[in-house]
């Protein structure tokens, strides 16, 4: 291997791992509190969450980890996700114990819980740019943008009338699986299925979930006793919820057909 492949792989793999800063921090965080901090503290476990997160975004920013482009897309999805969240608490859907003792709560909710979200846009904002995607048969926006609708008011009127996710992963799968992603991380664009991308970054939220439920940031029913893993049901509200941070940040960066597979 050649000096200047050795370098773009380092340079890769430091770009990978900046990718995952924000989220990778606030799993720690979890993780630290739940294990470490004092349960006679001034400040609420769930409060010093929610002002930790306030200082890891403006430090990305500061240190131009992050740009304000992005931000704006991180900054709709905390909106997005907080909303969902209320509902879904208020629904019983999954609970924050320690929500009563914290005083950064709205309606049962601590602020940070939409900095777990905005990590998911995050995440898919950076990689976007670091790695240079680009698309073979990439869907009208607009297509993209009903899709996406579609599956944010499902989450919501699912509680109420017919559940209709089945439908929402038929309707992805003929909108996504024409589309191919091209990335490059190193020298040259390599390729994959948009739709095992999602999946796989679906599976690897997944995962985090189980450490955040492990460490008590919240907890769905059946955990209050004794904690177990998240159901493997949960990679599909996770796969749909991909398809709502993917089409935030495709708008922001006005992605389109246009945008031609790159050359071998």
């Amino acid at each position: 291997m050649t000096l200047r492949r050795i370098e773009a792989a380092f340079h890769a793999h430091r770009e990978a791992l900046r990718d995952r800063l924000f989220g990778a921090l606030m799993l720690a965080l979890l993780l630290a509190t739940f294990l470490f901090y004092p349960a006679d503290a001034l400040l609420a476990r769930y409060d010093f969450l929610t002002l930790a997160a306030i200082a890891i975004q403006i430090a990305m920013l500061a240190f131009g980890l992050e740009n304000w482009e992005e931000a704006r897309v991180i900054a709709v999805f905390h909106l997005v996700g907080t909303v969902m969240e209320i509902f879904k608490v208020a629904m019983g859907s999954w609970i924050y114990p320690e929500a009563g003792e914290a005083l950064l709560v709205i309606a049962g909710v601590p602020l940070f819980s939409g900095f777990m979200y905005a990590a998911v846009g995050s995440y898919i904002a950076r990689v976007w740019r670091l790695f240079d995607f680009r698309f073979d048969r990439f869907p009208p926006l607009w297509l993209q943008g009903l899709l996406a609708l579609a599956v944010y008011v499902n989450f919501f009127t699912h509680h109420f009338t017919i559940d209709m996710r089945l439908g929402l992963f038929a309707a992805s799968a003929l909108i996504y699986g024409p589309c191919v992603i091209w990335f490059r991380p190193d020298r040259a664009h390599r390729c994959m299925p948009l739709l095992l991308a999602a999946i796989l970054t679906a599976l690897f939220i997944w995962f985090a979930e189980n450490i955040g439920t492990f460490a008590r940031a919240w907890t769905y029913p059946g955990q209050d006793v004794s904690w177990h893993m998240v159901s493997l049901a949960k990679l599909g509200s996770w796969y749909l919820l991909m398809i709502i941070s993917f089409v935030l940040v495709a708008a922001v960066h006005r992605a389109s057909a246009a945008r031609l597979r790159p050359r071998a």
